[in-house]
């Protein structure tokens, strides 16, 4: 599947899952819009994809109004158009309920998902009035599946799905779909600062949470990719009709099955 050009802004996409993202897009001929915390980042991270005319770097909280609006105009300024939203961007904090600090919780939603719903809101501004869009959402195995010390995490992502049906039911009248991509663990930051965190709530061995929490439940004891999550990415943005829409594509090898 090849993007012919399309727009795509991708939030958190300076490292991890949305840059590989970010990198698969342009492979397929895509211009792409790194939204990320870090500017410099950000702008790194767009220059090793080409410079200006198929990528740039835009700095964005995606949990501050003004800084969401700001960015999504000024790409949709630059290239034209806003095709399709990867929200990507995404943290982890975990702790048991009776721990977990109210601050935190309230962090975590807050990332999830006012950031799915403030770049959902800015985008389609722009891709209503052209008839068409792809958006796409970062939820996870936890989006159908719940894990012990997660309570804010597993919340947020059973929150994506429910946006992402939302956007399936208002976006098709505008000619715009919805999905949501529900990896399962993968390999990056955002994993490996859970690994000793999990050790110490649970008391077991980094080595445990790895073989008895994390990959306990896959048909392979294998993390998933960042290539993997990417390449259905690339195939929800790139897909030719509506057909496929309001639905959760599970990455996950196996841990989770529909």
């Amino acid at each position: 599947m090849t993007l012919d050009g399309k727009v795509c802004l991708i939030t958190g996409a300076a490292s991890g899952i949305g840059n590989a993202i970010a990198k698969r897009f342009v492979e397929a001929q895509g211009r792409v819009v790194i939204a990320d915390l870090n500017l410099d980042a950000a702008k790194a991270a767009a220059s090793e994809l080409g410079g200006d005319k198929v990528a740039i770097g835009v700095g964005m909280d995606v949990s501050n109004e003004e800084q969401v609006n700001a960015g999504v105009d000024a790409a949709a300024k630059w290239f034209g158009a806003i095709d399709a939203l990867v929200s990507n961007a995404g943290i982890q904090i975990v702790h048991p309920i009776e721990e977990f600090p109210f601050a935190d919780w309230k962090k975590v939603l807050a990332i999830h998902l006012d950031g799915a719903f403030l770049t959902t809101k800015a985008c389609v501004k722009y891709m209503y009035p052209q008839r068409s869009g792809a958006l796409i959402y970062m939820g996870s195995v936890h989006s159908h599946e719940a894990s012990p010390l997660k309570s804010a995490y597993v919340a947020a992502k059973h929150g994506i799905l429910g946006l992402t049906r939302v956007m399936a039911k208002e976006g098709a009248k505008h000619n715009v779909r919805a999905n949501a991509i529900c990896p399962g663990f993968v390999m990056t930051p955002l994993v490996e600062k859970q690994i000793p965190e999990q050790a110490q709530e649970l008391g077991i061995s980094e080595k445990q949470v790895v073989t008895d929490v994390l990959l306990k439940e896959t048909v392979d004891s294998q993390f998933t990719k960042v290539e993997d999550v990417a390449e259905v990415a690339l195939m929800l943005a790139a897909f030719k009709t509506n057909a496929l829409t309001g639905e959760s594509i599970i990455v996950s090898h196996g841990w989770h099955m529909n």
